[in-house]
């Protein structure tokens, strides 16, 4: 009876993940389209620039505020989110997951990176938003402004990947850890853009809802592959704590 208390329960848990995943991703969606439909209107926020100019000395826009070595570590920040280190990181964790015998969810990850990325690039084209005009840029940029690529693309790379090694481990403090440090570092990646003064603050806002969106709704199309249960995840979790406790009983 225990064990089929503790498989119901298990059961019950990704269920409401599984909920709470598609919400998300459902609330970011929505909040990227709002956000987009003002943006084609031609309207501007307010908060957009004072946010920017808050973050440039009022004598100088030209000079970001903080010490020096800020502005040197804003920019080592900002390349994390760079496209060569992310299709690094995503090729390192699909090697992982063939490691791990994961070779549907190996071949998935980089698919849906990859598209998500395509994506980001169309957005561009179509919303086709100006640069921030009334600081300068700190770093060289060509390409449109909203979403902001990088905060779109490192949302999708870290939090996809940061998921997934989080459900190889049993411990509850490192699945925490794993998924904490990829949301700080897609949340200092895109915080780093506004600093640099290379995209406006709703840029990065787009870039992180559409991004954890795609996100969540690849880890849920993850969740359903074929051989998803059979590896490292909830359920088989559950079954190894069920077995090892059925053992100590035992013994």
């Amino acid at each position: 009876m225990p064990s089929v208390l503790q498989k119901l329960s298990a059961r019950h848990r990704i269920d409401s993940y599984i909920l709470v995943m598609f919400l998300a991703a459902a609330a970011g969606i929505l909040l990227f389209l709002k956000l987009g439909s003002e943006i084609l209107e031609g309207d501007s926020f307010a908060i957009d620039r004072y946010l920017l100019q808050c973050l440039r000395r009022s004598s100088d826009s030209a000079i970001p505020i903080g010490p020096a070595w800020l502005r040197s570590a804003m920019v080592d920040i900002s390349a994390l989110g760079g496209i060569n280190l992310l299709t690094l990181i995503t090729l390192l964790a699909s090697g992982y997951l063939l490691a791990a015998r994961k070779q549907v969810t190996a071949l998935f990850l980089p698919i849906s990176i990859a598209a998500g990325a395509a994506m980001s690039a169309l957005f561009k084209i179509e919303y086709a938003r100006p640069r921030p005009d009334i600081v300068k840029h700190l770093v060289e940029v060509s390409s449109a402004s909203f979403p902001s690529g990088h905060a779109m693309n490192s949302a999708i790379v870290y939090l996809t990947v940061g998921a997934l090694l989080a459900r190889a481990e049993q411990a509850p403090r490192v699945r925490i850890y794993i998924i904490s440090v990829a949301i700080c570092l897609t949340l200092a990646i895109g915080s780093s853009r506004i600093y640099l003064g290379v995209h406006w603050p709703s840029d990065v806002v787009a870039g992180w809802c559409v991004g954890a969106s795609w996100a969540a709704m690849a880890l849920l199309i993850a969740h359903r592959l074929p051989g998803a249960r059979a590896g490292v995840g909830p359920e088989s979790l559950s079954g190894s704590s069920v077995y090892l406790s059925n053992r100590d009983h035992e013994s």
